[in-house]
């Protein structure tokens, strides 16, 4: 029987890795660019993060529910409290919103299925099994991963598919002895595929984990991922993804949005910092599943919606605007009469980055990357 790389690989490392606390992906590609997609799993509520204060209606749907008031964008909008460490960004342009977007999908709310389509970039649940990131990769001439590895957990389903990509956590421990090291070389010496692999698995334990001490003094907290994403990038991985979740806001809202809120500048500011010079190349999508409702519910929190925000940031970004059409909030413009009504497409503004930044054609984003949209008003996002 012949076992791949990647199998081999993900049953050797999983005997001894801790679980996975945040699935991570990389991979590499000719260029100087940069992408880190950040996926916001559980829901982001664009209305607080981004706040329309201009929209007279959102005073009556959020009374006592909302965090924070944070820094003016530009007269209509302003952020909430817990992004104010990203003010720097705005106003040296490498930070912008996107609101009113949404993927395709309506009306059953379902975390799973909202969170399949997004990664898919797919029209619905079509049975698409493939990531639209790996498709976008399949796409680039000259494209290459170091290594195919899974450790700990399932594959982010966005970077899933045909192109070999490597996936790792900084949480994962390949606890391995000496006498295990020169076992597993005994073994497969006479297999030079599979020498290859596990020489390349512990290559990258050795050379890319931090030390027990800074592991454990920063443990399960966001500026680790941004840590340890920027290590990579200043390397030969130019792209990222990863996932932070807590963003399901059900109750008290005004508490677990603003302390997400913060993470998630811990997350940006920290990857600037990190990555110095080549942040000029970045450019970072947060993206969510879906928005939340327009009203608060009875819990001070809000409830799975539809259109929501979308998040860009980097030294790459056209930034300092908020891209989007706004909708309105009285009652008659919402979706449903209870959801911010999406009226764009999140996958545009995805595929207007990776357009711009790869050279990807409108044609190949259309019907290969993002099947089924229509990229008639591309926005340019990208510099």
């Amino acid at each position: 029987m012949t076992v791949s790389r990647r199998v081999f690989l993900g049953g050797a490392c999983s005997i001894t890795a801790h679980p996975l606390v945040t699935p991570m992906a990389f991979a590499a590609t000719p260029g100087d660019h940069r992408l880190v997609v950040i996926l916001l799993r559980g829901g982001l509520d664009g209305l607080d993060a981004v706040r329309p204060v201009g929209d007279r209606n959102l005073a009556a749907l959020r009374a006592g529910g909302m965090t924070d008031l944070g820094f003016d964008l530009d007269g209509f909008y302003s952020v909430s409290a817990g992004l104010n460490a990203l003010e720097p960004l705005w106003r040296t342009g490498e930070l912008a919103f996107v609101h009113a977007v949404s993927t395709p999908y309506r009306d059953k709310r379902s975390h799973f299925d909202g969170q399949d389509i997004l990664e898919a970039g797919s029209v619905g649940l079509d049975g698409t099994r493939d990531g639209w990131l790996n498709r976008m990769l399949q796409t680039m001439p000259n494209t290459y991963a170091e290594m195919a590895f899974a450790v700990g957990g399932d594959e982010l389903k966005i970077l899933s598919g045909q192109a070999p990509v490597m996936n790792w956590s900084p949480e994962t421990d390949l606890s391995l002895t000496a006498q295990d090291r020169l076992l597993l070389g005994h073994v497969y010496k006479d297999d030079p595929e599979f020498h290859a692999a596990i020489s390349e698995a512990l290559d990258l334990v050795d050379g890319g984990m931090m030390d027990e001490g800074e592991r454990s003094g920063r443990a399960h907290r966001e500026r680790d991922l941004a840590v340890f994403t920027a290590a990579q990038l200043r390397g030969d991985t130019r792209i990222a993804c990863f996932s932070v979740n807590g963003w399901d806001t059900h109750r008290n809202q005004r508490y677990s949005l603003n302390r997400s809120l913060r993470g998630f500048s811990d997350i940006l500011t920290t990857l600037k910092a990190e990555l110095g010079p080549i942040w000029s190349n970045t450019t970072v999508i947060g993206m969510t599943e879906f928005g939340r409702t327009a009203a608060m519910n009875g819990t001070a929190g809000t409830d799975h919606g539809t259109a929501g925000a979308m998040i860009l940031a980097g030294g790459a970004v056209r930034g300092g605007r908020v891209y989007g059409n706004w909708p309105g909030l009285d009652e008659a413009s919402l979706y449903d009469r209870r959801d911010l009504m999406p009226t764009e497409d999140v996958r545009a503004y995805a595929g207007s980055v990776i357009g711009d930044m790869y050279g990807i054609t409108d044609t190949d984003i259309e019907s290969v990357v993002f099947p089924g949209l229509v990229m008639d008003t591309r926005p340019r996002i990208v510099l």
